[in-house]
């Protein structure tokens, strides 16, 4: 965790930008009308007179040693990747700063959020938001409409949410921004998704699967027609586990379409449709037309309703594999969700090749994890510690993950196939099925969270969430 002492209020650090604070080893302390102060282990005339130039102000540097500047460093600033901002045509502009050094550092959003006395920017970093930015409340107005401008939308609406999407061109690569405005008490609260187009990256043997879910999920895939349901809240990974399999499906000898909201990733040889309500072009519209386009995979962003849901399955009957994503909160429990919808049991016996669910947990760091015993009070109270979880690592924070304690997300998963038991079980609507999950050794959410605790992987912490269910 990051201590106190080295935490650097929101109004101080954004004083100077990342690169200055790693650039001049300098800590900002106090951003008075004509004086800014730092502290800094270089002191020097030809330092202080540079800062002068630079930021326009009288500087007062204040001595410290290099060990807590670079611990302020690490706790406070994000270095981006050096190996593209370099080549961002940017302007001075501080909107077209804040989009570039989001994408750099790995943020997925971007938060405009005003209160009555502030209004302050926040970025969700894996998966947790912090806030990065005070902005003046005179300024806040010109910075939504600057945006709003950028994605199409209306500016003189103020009462009505809107969206939009905003596509950053530079010399090294292309990405998209979708843009949601919501009205709020004290103004126009904007949420911006940075989506990457870059898919190199994705590669399904990466994401988490254990060596036995991989392999029945590809055996899954291979099968010519039903369908591959993927489950989870918003934000844990579905959609980047969909194009990972996409990845693996496409070839020249494949018709691949995609029904999306919003489109996050670009893939060569796949024909993605963006979802557009307003006009009529939904999801359970989009696959009726997809039928009439000789596919041989379909991919629908999401099944939100039982209009979509009996489009899915009835393309899933004519011979079509049917990739899509569903909300509930285990795999099993699509089968209820299914049902719900007024969707036939025996249809879904018929179709559901495969039901997943996951999640995302953040790692440890592993330059700063440090080994306890492990302590009973840490987990749930009705949770039944296993006897081989002998100690356990928790979250320290160093330099290198920025004093947070970890590094990067790891999915988990929960995959159920489809057998011809549960094919019965389903038809005959018995719901019930823990003994099965057992003797065929089906790893569930809160098992596999167990077994990343046990190797070190993450933390109690993080996957308490879990382990409650």
């Amino acid at each position: 965790m990051i201590k106190e002492d080295f935490k650097i209020p929101v109004h101080l650090s954004q004083l100077i930008s990342s690169e200055q604070a790693y650039q001049y080893g300098i800590i900002p302390i106090d951003d008075a009308k004509e004086i800014y102060s730092f502290k800094s282990f270089d002191t020097s005339l030809d330092l202080k007179q540079e800062l002068q130039i630079i930021l326009g102000k009288q500087i007062n540097l204040i001595p410290e040693s290099e060990e807590n500047i670079r611990q302020y460093l690490a706790s406070n600033y994000r270095k981006r990747n050096q190996s593209h901002s370099e080549h961002f045509n940017y302007s001075n502009d501080f909107l077209e700063k804040l989009l570039s050094t989001a994408k750099h550092i790995g943020s997925s959003d971007i938060h405009f959020e005003i209160y009555e006395e502030k209004c302050r920017v926040r970025l969700r970093l894996d998966g947790k938001l912090k806030e990065y930015f005070i902005v003046e409340q005179d300024q806040y107005p010109i910075i939504i409409n600057k945006l709003k401008i950028k994605a199409g939308l209306d500016i003189s609406e103020k009462r009505l949410p809107q969206d939009g999407r905003i596509t950053i061109k530079t010399t090294t690569e292309e990405f998209d921004i979708r843009v949601s405005s919501l009205p709020t008490l004290h103004g126009e609260k904007m949420v911006l998704r940075i989506l990457s187009k870059d898919t190199d990256h994705i590669e399904i043997s990466d994401l988490g699967f254990t060596e036995k879910e991989l392999h029945a999920y590809k055996e899954s895939i291979k099968k010519p027609n039903g369908i591959v349901l993927i489950s989870g809240p918003t934000g844990s990974g579905k959609t980047t586990t969909l194009y990972a399999t996409l990845k693996l499906l496409n070839d020249e000898k494949t018709n691949i379409l995609t029904i999306e909201d919003p489109i996050e990733y670009t893939l060569e040889g796949i024909n993605q449709v963006q979802l557009k309500e307003n006009i009529g072009l939904d999801f359970s519209s989009t696959l009726r037309t997809f039928l009439r386009q000789d596919p041989d995979v379909i991919m629908v962003g999401e099944i939100r309703d039982a209009k979509t849901a009996n489009m899915a399955i009835r393309a899933a009957l004519t011979g079509h594999l049917v990739l899509s994503t569903i909300h509930t909160n285990s795999a099993w429990a699509t089968i209820s969700r299914l049902i719900d919808m007024d969707i036939p049991p025996f249809l879904i016996a018929n179709t559901l090749n495969v039901s997943v669910a996951q999640r995302l947990v953040r790692k440890l760091c592993s330059n700063c994890k440090t080994e306890q015993p492990i302590n009973s009070f840490d987990f749930p109270e009705q949770f039944e510690i296993p006897e081989s979880l002998n100690s356990q690592f928790v979250a320290v924070g160093c330099n290198t993950c920025y004093h947070t304690g970890y590094i990067g997300r790891k999915a988990i998963y929960e995959i159920i196939p489809i057998t011809k038991t549960l094919v019965n079980y389903i038809k005959n609507n018995q719901l019930e099925i823990d003994t099965y999950l057992i003797e065929e050794e089906i790893a569930s959410l809160k098992s596999n969270a167990i077994a990343l605790v046990k190797n070190g992987i993450t933390s109690v912490e993080e996957v308490y969430p879990l382990l409650i269910q």
